[in-house]
């Protein structure tokens, strides 16, 4: 294999000295302009590729940001990733990525190895640990943006708690009275927000808080389903489910296909994220929406402005939205004779 072009080989066809060819590389003000095109044109034609080792040692920086995520395969999780990519590259960024896989000691590692690695930036999503990073991040070597953890100062957010209250409001306007919420205690900030949104609207209309009708679930279709099943096993069933997320919502579907319930009208479902899955499920999903993408490339552009040395970066929350879709209707019984409930 032919040994690559170096500075000096470009240096050696034009006459000049090799810091001559760097600052010309670089744009530098001090090489004139016949020698620059001259240097640029050589180290075309000579198949010169720069060295991003020695650029970092110069720069300070690898131009590389990585990125934490719960799951390759959480289809939440991958499409944030699309949205941080396509900031990135409008930023001159490169992505690495590395899954936690729903651990918080993997997610530590990983953190901790992209330190040491020298990106210039790290983005979490689907943080196990959370809040955990308020403590240290004042030590970070490199500025972290966390998405849906709005404590933390450098954050992106969907309104999870206004979601939530929408969702849930939702089914008491159809007439539930009995509403369940299956959780996920591994996303703590953005579970506690849709927990908090959840028991706000049934405190609002003086329904009763049962802790029979909140269980966990771990975020996935599985954890959803037994979740599902430990409910719809209780004496007195809920009549509607409000879901951490839309898988937890598909792992509820299949719990009430699998007892002979019918959606909804034994049973209403509401999930929240609205993947695209959402809109193709049997029945098709009533959800919550959060722009995935969005909150990938905000969390990029907040990354950059935090690399750049801005000061002034505050967390952001963006709107959530409630899509009604199939999944939900009258509670039963209260059909055709239900008194509505006003939703403020």
């Amino acid at each position: 294999m032919p040994e690559s072009t170096t500075i000096k080989d470009i240096a050696r066809a034009a006459q000049v000295a090799p810091s001559t060819v760097s600052r010309a590389l670089h744009t530098d003000p001090r090489i004139s302009e016949e020698t620059t095109a001259l240097i640029c044109r050589l180290a075309q034609e000579m198949g010169y590729t720069p060295s991003l080792a020695a650029r970092h040692l110069v720069t300070q920086q690898t131009n590389t940001i990585g990125l934490v995520i719960s799951c390759i395969s959480d289809p939440f999780a991958s499409d944030v990733a699309i949205g941080v990519e396509q900031a990135a590259i409008s930023h001159g960024y490169s992505v690495l990525l590395i899954s936690s896989y729903r651990d918080a000691k993997r997610e530590e590692q990983a953190v901790q190895s992209l330190y040491e690695r020298r990106t210039d930036g790290i983005i979490v999503t689907g943080s196990q640990i959370d809040e955990g990073y308020l403590a240290r991040q004042d030590r970070a070597p490199q500025p972290i943006v966390l998405i849906n953890c709005p404590r933390y100062p450098h954050s992106i957010s969907s309104d999870n708690l206004a979601g939530a209250r929408d969702a849930v409001a939702h089914l008491v306007q159809l007439g539930h009275r009995r509403i369940a919420y299956i959780a996920n205690p591994g996303s703590h900030q953005a579970n506690l927000d849709r927990a908090t949104g959840y028991k706000d609207i049934l405190t609002h209309h003086e329904l009763p808080l049962d802790d029979d009708l909140v269980v966990e679930g771990d975020g996935t279709v599985a954890g959803g389903k037994q979740a599902a099943l430990r409910l719809l096993a209780l004496a007195r069933p809920p009549t509607a489910v409000f879901c951490f997320n839309d898988l937890t919502a598909i792992g509820t579907l299949s719990a009430l296909c699998e007892t002979g319930l019918r959606v909804p009208t034994d049973c209403s479902v509401i999930g929240f994220d609205d993947l695209e899955l959402a809109a193709y499920s049997c029945p098709p999903l009533t959800t919550v929406r959060q722009d995935r993408g969005q909150l990938g490339q905000h969390a990029m552009s907040m990354l950059h402005r935090l690399i750049e040395g801005c000061g002034d970066v505050k967390p952001e929350i963006l709107p959530a939205k409630l899509v009604v879709r199939g999944t939900t209707g009258p509670a039963p019984m209260a059909a055709g004779s239900r008194k509505e409930v006003n939703q403020e």
